[in-house]
């Protein structure tokens, strides 16, 4: 394309944005940094809070002296720890998750239907959380010296099969997913679906406007019940086709490129590596609580203690995760430029995520914080594609799913 800047074409994209939205996306997110710190330090507290108690102390000895099943001690010392770890950090997660967003702009979500879900969400977890927890107190037993190779293991079986389950079993309970009806935007995804090799019936419109106003879509599931969903804030919000191809074309992405399975395959090694750090820091961690009615780590009232250590662990492991899902996320956007080849769309789509992503942050903080590249890499690099292919004619009006 001649006489076309792919950076001039970047700055008209970002002077969409007013100066308030930038300013009000730029305070949201470097508040989300901060929260990265300050949620790790309500962890360490709740922990301190659990481990002065001695509950889990007296519920491992009174199981163990009355019945000497392990298993079973194992089990209620990780469904009384999760259940008292959520009570204890709700206030917390009520600031982060609800009262946040609302100041921001980015939910309509009322308190009680926040709450609502977080009950369901939080008694999935517990009991998700606490078997898995008895699976690892039994390797620390079985295998000492080695048991943390094997819990990876035991946490990538765990992670697949709720990447399986999740679109069938969990994400229903909370939202509603119907198939993209009839129409302009069906016929665009089929027509996408068909050039890509993704399943034309996976394609989901959800009510995503229902928790929040974000603009967004994702994919989910593995192996069969993989699938792309789109919130209805995208058409909330005027999307139009080129906007869907754009978007649908990065989802597909995610799809077709397997990131799903990749993704497991890091968490895989990063658990590895955490759970040898973990046997190494137990005692550190144990000291700096003060656990003294507590054991080693296979003594699974010291719960805890482990907790924090992972906790630590995960604020210290924040810029690599960021990078594995940034740069999957950058593939993703590659894949749309390719098959879709609506940079304009997906750049029009890019730039309403702004309000919750600070659009031009550092090279630095990029690489520490964010989970996607910045909205003005992603667009300088859609305007460097527009500049060398030709464009299609794709519809710009708003369409209605």
């Amino acid at each position: 394309m001649t006489n076309f800047d792919p950076a001039a074409a970047t700055a008209q994209w970002l002077a969409t944005l007013s100066p308030q939205e930038t300013a009000r996306a730029i305070a949201y997110t470097h508040g989300s940094h901060w929260l990265i710190l300050w949620s790790f330090l309500v962890s360490a507290l709740v922990a301190w809070i659990i481990v002065r108690t001695g509950l889990l102390v007296a519920i491992r000895s009174r199981i163990e002296r009355r019945r000497r099943r392990p298993i079973l001690a194992s089990f209620a010392v990780a469904l009384v720890y999760s259940a008292m770890s959520w009570a204890l950090t709700l206030p917390w997660a009520i600031y982060q998750g609800w009262w946040r967003e609302k100041q921001y702009g980015l939910t309509s979500q009322a308190l009680g239907g926040w709450l609502g879900e977080a009950v369901i969400g939080a008694a999935i977890s517990v009991v998700a959380t606490s078997l898995l927890l008895v699976a690892i107190y039994a390797l620390i037993r079985r295998a000492r010296r080695f048991w943390w190779a094997w819990a990876a293991g035991v946490t990538a079986a765990f992670i697949v099969i709720g990447l399986v389950l999740a679109p069938l079993m969990i994400e229903p309970i909370f939202n509603t997913y119907t198939p993209a009806p009839n129409g302009p935007v069906r016929d665009a995804v089929v027509t996408l679906a068909k050039q890509t090799g993704t399943p034309s019936d996976k394609i989901f419109i959800y009510n995503g406007s229902k928790q929040s106003d974000r603009y967004t879509a994702n994919v989910s599931g593995l192996f069969g019940t993989a699938r792309v969903a789109m919130s209805d804030t995208m058409f909330k919000q005027g999307a139009d086709l080129a906007e869907v191809r754009g978007v649908v074309g990065h989802e597909m992405g995610h799809y077709v490129r397997a990131h799903i399975l990749w993704t497991v395959g890091i968490l895989v090694l990063l658990s590895l590596l955490a759970f040898w750090l973990t046997d190494r820091l137990y005692p550190v961690a144990h000291r700096l609580l003060r656990a003294d009615r507590v054991g080693d780590i296979s003594d699974p009232a010291g719960l805890p203690v482990l907790a924090l250590v992972l906790a630590f662990l995960g604020v210290l492991g924040t810029p690599v995760f960021a990078t594995m899902t940034r740069t999957m996320e950058e593939d993703a956007d590659h894949f749309s430029l390719v098959h879709a080849n609506a940079p304009d769309g997906l750049s029009k789509a890019l730039i309403k995520t702004a309000e919750y992503r600070a659009p031009s942050p550092s090279a630095i903080e990029e690489f520490l914080f964010y989970d996607h590249p910045s909205v003005e890499n992603r667009i300088r690099r859609a305007m460097e594609w527009k500049a060398t292919h030709p464009a299609q004619a794709l519809a710009e009006q708003p369409t209605r799913p």
